[in-house]
């Protein structure tokens, strides 16, 4: 042990010596309780994999709430999931809707590297925005997040992104020209794959930058022991300050675990060794909660429960394209590609019965459209979705030509995170006669089956990329078919990719709303999809615990918290 805590003890700046033993301990799973001085600290668990700490690479939560300590970009999103300025310190968008001009804020500079003469940071300039969007479109980079720009910004007469798509006017002021009017391109903006880097650091370490992170945010990385232990430390030159002219973060440092177990990370953080728990995983949630939701009575008061709207969908897809279906599922897909069996599907549903029996009230029936309750398009009145109604399920399979003795057969592929939710689904459709095997994958197999086509019936789930209706009904815009885009049920309708067309350049807000609700009522005709529930974030947080705010993005902002 003791090479160990050397070793580690090193990493720690002066006034936190007294954090590195409790911190060591705790990165080995030591049963000691923290110091009390830890207070300076931040501790959070990271079960999912962390791939990378460069944003061009920040495809999935593990990775976007990491690189959100240590980056910023021109705009974030404020307390209503409205894009507010951040390194831009103003914008302006031309009447025409193809020009976007943003003013840097001064002095912002980067965090210190080797990569920098001397080590110390520069000041950021807007060459630095051109670098890192080109960055994320170039092919040798290999970014997931390309798409954010790709079919929007300026293109060449070969539909190539074009090169003067993004302009350095000068140091301050930057341009991005869009081919034509994309309303949720702010919200675009304020998601980490649009994270300012430097050209400095990427070219010095290469393919390394994922684990030598340079950026402006709050917080300025210090170590990574894969599978052990990530820490950062307070960036002492971080460009803003709180409402009383206090800079900004008030922490020390992050330590952030990476416990597997889910069991065990909740009895980690009952311990009092990690600050903060995103979700209550099943094996847990009934320990913790009771079955309308609330605490149970011997938890009550041993530490803060936060919940809010999720902006994350869960549903159940149908595969509509037989081109990559063969054997079992490709006799599946001919059953579900008649729109009566997916209706009879969602009427054999008693979604609010799931709800309760199953997940604890976390979340809300998916009894409207694919938009979740979080965004402000969202209207059980405008979108009417499926009620639990078992004999409608059996007159439609009866008139699709499924009995009593000619049942209709089905796999569901899903997830081991998913099988509770899946059995309770195969009673609901037993009770109409319909048959559901349900086989679990890995995540990795369940990704590659949905993505590629092969799976007739599957699970999923979409949690939305920046807070706007368009985001989760591009998944049914016919030029989005997946691999290569979201449509992972490869739905086609002419009149629905019109209305996503129109969407898209449609400036009045009420005129945007109503064309995204007729775009969801069409997805509740068809069925496409079966949307099962909205989610919800639930936090739990010590008591200890000041300024960490959940919200339906579930971003896990630090700049502003602090310990008692």
């Amino acid at each position: 042990m003791a090479p160990f805590l050397a070793r580690w003890a090193r990493y720690f700046p002066k006034q936190l010596a007294p954090l590195a033993l409790p911190l060591a301990l705790a990165a080995c799973h030591d049963a000691a309780r923290p110091a009390a001085d830890e207070r300076r600290v931040f501790r959070y668990n990271q079960p999912e994999a962390l791939t990378s700490l460069d944003p061009a690479f920040a495809r999935n939560q593990a990775n976007s709430w990491a690189v959100s300590q240590l980056y910023n970009g021109l705009l974030e999103l404020d307390s209503t999931l409205t894009p507010a300025p951040a390194l831009a310190r103003r914008y302006q968008i031309s009447p025409d809707g193809l020009t976007y001009t943003f003013v840097l804020r001064p002095n912002v500079r980067f965090h210190p590297s080797e990569a920098f003469p001397g080590g110390q940071g520069r000041t950021i300039t807007a060459a630095d925005f051109v670098y890192s969007f080109k960055r994320l479109l170039d092919k040798p980079t290999a970014s997931p997040g390309g798409w954010i720009f790709r079919g929007k910004v300026l293109e060449n007469k070969e539909g190539e992104i074009s090169d003067t798509c993004f302009v350095a006017a000068n140091d301050s002021t930057l341009r991005i020209h869009l081919r034509e009017p994309f309303i949720p391109f702010l919200g675009i903006l304020t998601m980490p794959y649009a994270f300012v880097v430097p050209h400095e650091a990427v070219e010095k370490y290469g393919k390394d930058f994922r684990e030598h992170p340079v950026g402006t945010g709050p917080f300025q990385f210090k170590l990574w022991d894969e599978g052990n232990v990530l820490l950062y430390h307070r960036n002492p030159g971080y460009w803003r300050r709180d409402e009383k002219g206090r800079p900004l973060p008030y922490l020390d440092a992050v330590a952030i675990s990476f416990i597997v177990d889910r069991k065990t990370e909740f009895l980690t953080f009952l311990q009092g060794k990690l600050d903060f728990l995103s979700g209550i995983r099943e094996g847990s949630r009934d320990l913790v909660m009771n079955t309308d939701g609330t605490i149970r009575a011997d938890f009550q008061g041993r530490f803060v429960v936060q919940k809010a709207p999720y902006l994350n969908t869960e549903y159940l897809g149908i595969q509509l394209d037989s081109a990559n279906l063969s054997g079992e599922q490709a006799v599946q897909g001919r059953a579900l590609r008649d729109v009566r069996v997916r209706q009879a599907l969602q009427y054999a549903l008693n979604k609010p019965e799931l709800l309760a029996y199953v997940l604890n009230h976390v979340g809300k029936p998916g009894t409207s459209g694919f938009v979740p309750d979080a965004l402000p398009s969202f209207s059980e009145k405008e979108v009417p979705g499926y009620s639990y109604q078992p004999q409608k399920a059996r007159q439609l399979l009866r008139e699709a030509g499924y009995e009593p003795g000619r049942p209709l057969r089905l796999r569901l592929s899903t997830v081991a995170e998913r099988k509770a939710i899946s059995e309770y689904l195969q009673k609901n459709w037993a009770d109409a006669g319909i048959q559901v095997q349900i086989d679990i994958n890995q995540s990795a197999t369940q990704q590659e089956l949905v993505s590629g086509g092969r799976a007739a019936f599957f699970a999923g789930s979409w949690l939305g990329d920046y807070p706007d209706a368009e985001n989760y009904l591009s998944l049914f815009y016919s030029p989005n078919f997946s691999p290569a885009g979201p449509d992972k049920t490869h739905f086609k309708s002419a009149a629905y990719d019109k209305l996503y067309d129109a969407a898209r350049r449609e400036i009045d807000l009420a005129k945007r709303t109503a064309l995204y609700q007729a775009m969801d009522r069409i997805v509740v005709a068809e069925s496409p999809v079966i949307p099962l529930y909205y989610d919800q974030v639930v936090r739990l947080t010590q008591n200890n615990v000041r300024g960490l705010k959940a919200n339906p993005m579930n971003q896990l902002l630090l700049e502003r918290v602090r310990k008692d």
